[in-house]
């Protein structure tokens, strides 16, 4: 199995297929008997098979505001713009009218995005054709710098929902990109830790909530328990927002991902766990345990790396329980699912 780093490339796609539940219709299937020596060819394989479903519905139009002086009215009539044309001997209309129109932003990221990939030497020269086919219909759909794009400001309704999971995928690949200085050209970078982490979080979330939403799996917010009477300070305290945090009648176990290229952290040549992770966890723990019951537990689980250690350890602070676990993901998909369950069995 080719790998990319510390992860099979074949379980990234397993993970994205969590993080988005497109991936898991029949379009995409075949990707995950395929072997990829990159994970840019990866994200190339999801996006060819993702814009060639979405060209068979037809590209998401909206409509866009044009300007044209035209010799019949159409839309509305620009009165300022029609006096200076009359003025210059002009016989024709200054008109604003609103246009169905392809050339809008979802378009123009998918436009943009394949334009890179068919320019980017670490794409295989197999995927970069099958890329170039789809090429010819964007033809009226123009492309955009890549630093311009707001990517909270894309907003989804019925019409454009295909778009959600093809938005994500250039935002990995885009997100990624480095423009070199010499020719002004885009480069694309290794699947950086930052990326990983946010999909490794996305993964064991989406995993949870597949296969046991009667846990509850969801994002918290944990309020800060203090004195009522000290009330007036939560609001010079940081918010604290736990990864996942899972609910069985009285239990509950609040789980926080890392994704690290070094899950472990070095003081004077001596391994030890990432200290402010601990200090996270721990806070998570103490503060959503109001009664101090130690009915609420904690995991830190980690991504396994190639260290010769790595983060192990269970113990009790006070009443609660928190674990360091890693999680394999250099591995098949069902050796990561039978880990997973087996954190829960605490």
């Amino acid at each position: 199995m080719t790998r990319d780093r510390n992860i099979w490339i074949r379980n990234v796609y397993y993970m994205l297929s969590y993080a988005f539940e497109e991936l898991k219709k029949n379009n995409y299937e075949q990707i995950a008997r395929e072997e990829f020596d990159r994970i840019q060819d990866l994200f190339a394989e999801i996006l060819f098979k993702g814009v060639s479903a979405q060209l068979k519905r037809g590209l998401y139009r909206e409509y866009v505001t044009r300007t044209e002086d035209l010799p019949l009215l159409k839309g509305r009539l620009d009165i300022r713009e029609t006096i200076n044309n009359r003025m210059r001997c002009r016989n024709v209309l200054r008109c604003e009218y609103d246009n169905l129109s392809e050339n809008n932003l979802f378009n123009q990221v998918l436009k943009t995005t394949l334009d890179v990939l068919c320019h980017e030497r670490s794409v295989s020269p197999v995927q970069k054709a099958k890329l170039k086919q789809l090429m010819p219909f964007f033809s009226e759909v123009d492309k955009i710098d890549i630093r311009n794009i707001r990517w909270n400001n894309f907003v989804y309704q019925r019409n454009n929902q295909a778009y959600r999971m093809l938005m994500n995928v250039c935002y990995f690949i885009i997100d990624g990109m480095l423009m070199t200085t010499e020719t002004g050209k885009y480069r694309m970078a290794t699947f950086s830790d930052e990326h990983m982490c946010r999909l490794f979080e996305r993964f064991v979330l989406e995993y949870h909530r597949v296969h046991h939403r009667e846990l509850s799996p969801n994002p918290d917010r944990i309020e800060w328990n203090i004195c009522p009477e000290e009330d007036s300070m939560i609001d010079f305290l940081p918010t604290m927002r736990s990864d996942i945090v899972l609910h069985r009648a009285d239990w509950t176990l609040v789980i926080d991902t890392k994704y690290y290229s070094h899950a472990m952290q070095h003081h004077f040549d001596k391994p030890t766990i990432h200290s402010a992770n601990m200090y996270q966890i721990f806070t998570y723990v103490k503060n959503l345990d109001v009664e101090n019951a130690g009915k609420v537990s904690g995991l830190l689980l980690y991504a396994k790396t190639d260290e010769e250690i790595t983060p192990d350890l269970s113990a009790s602070f006070g009443k609660n329980r928190i674990r360091v676990r890693t999680l394999d993901l250099n591995q098949e998909f069902s050796g990561i699912a039978r880990q997973l369950e087996e954190f829960l069995e605490w």
